[in-house]
């Protein structure tokens, strides 16, 4: 039997008179790579902003392995084992490489910054910090300060911050925006690897990533999932091609 690890029940959420999210019942399987698609103003970013607790919704609930995080502030949804990545970079410019990923791990192993605890002599901190760049091909730019990295590196090194805290679940807002056709197949490939093992929604625009990536496509249009299924489902769904994809489902 299939196990929900985030569960949305008749959630929905409004700015003013402006109803953005209408009602959305879902659930994401734990294990699963779950797209989210839909136009430009469907509500693809709202939505993560509510199962990530920046907001709130209007009405309805969020579960995560069962559990309510309805009310939760983020911080205490990410000690539950939620992560996130954002539509625009959201790293630490004027820290380095390694510093950015550090910051994820030391979380993750019940460490925190204290001013009278050098960092820098925890083994378990640094061996993890070590690996996960290296998962990321970042490890030869491990000293540089992440402002000046490429686009593409900073994307990358985003997502090793984001599964740094050791996070099981994974939310990822367009990844790869902005990069050019072979940075994408090597983040594609890079999102594969770091999410097996690991629940992953993902928000992106770029068709070939999704139907190649996504177990399940959601599809979302003015703030209403209008269609659930694989990736074949999705492609031959009628509603859909008339709403969103047209010849790009061919």
């Amino acid at each position: 039997m299939s196990v929900s690890e985030i569960e949305l029940k008749g959630l929905k959420k409004s700015f003013g008179p402006t109803e953005v999210i209408r009602g959305i019942d879902l659930s994401v399987v734990k294990g699963e790579r779950h797209a989210i698609i839909g136009p430009n103003g469907a509500g693809k970013s709202t939505l993560f902003g509510l199962v990530s607790g920046l907001l709130k919704p209007t009405s309805g609930a969020i579960m995560l392995k069962g559990q309510d995080i309805t009310p939760l502030p983020p911080h205490l949804i990410n000690r539950r084992g939620l992560s996130r990545s954002f539509q625009v970079t959201n790293i630490f410019h004027r820290m380095s490489v390694w510093e950015n990923v550090r910051c994820g791990v030391l979380w993750s192993i019940g460490q925190r910054y204290r001013f009278w605890r050098d960092v820098d002599s925890s083994p378990e901190a640094n061996e993890r910090t070590e690996r996960i760049l290296t998962d990321f091909n970042l490890i030869d730019r491990k000293d540089v300060l992440a402002g000046v990295l490429t686009y593409a590196e900073q994307r990358a090194l985003e997502i090793a911050i984001t599964v740094a805290g050791g996070a099981d679940v994974i939310l990822l807002d367009e990844p790869t925006a902005g990069m050019s056709r072979h940075e994408t197949d090597r983040a594609v490939d890079l999102i594969r690897k770091v999410s097996e093992g690991r629940t992953l929604m993902i928000v992106e625009h770029d068709m070939s990533v999704i139907f190649g990536l996504a177990d399940r496509i959601s599809v979302l249009v003015y703030g209403a999932i209008i269609a659930t299924g694989t990736p074949d489902q999705i492609r031959n769904d009628p509603k859909v091609k008339e709403a969103y994809l047209g010849q790009e489902a061919h």
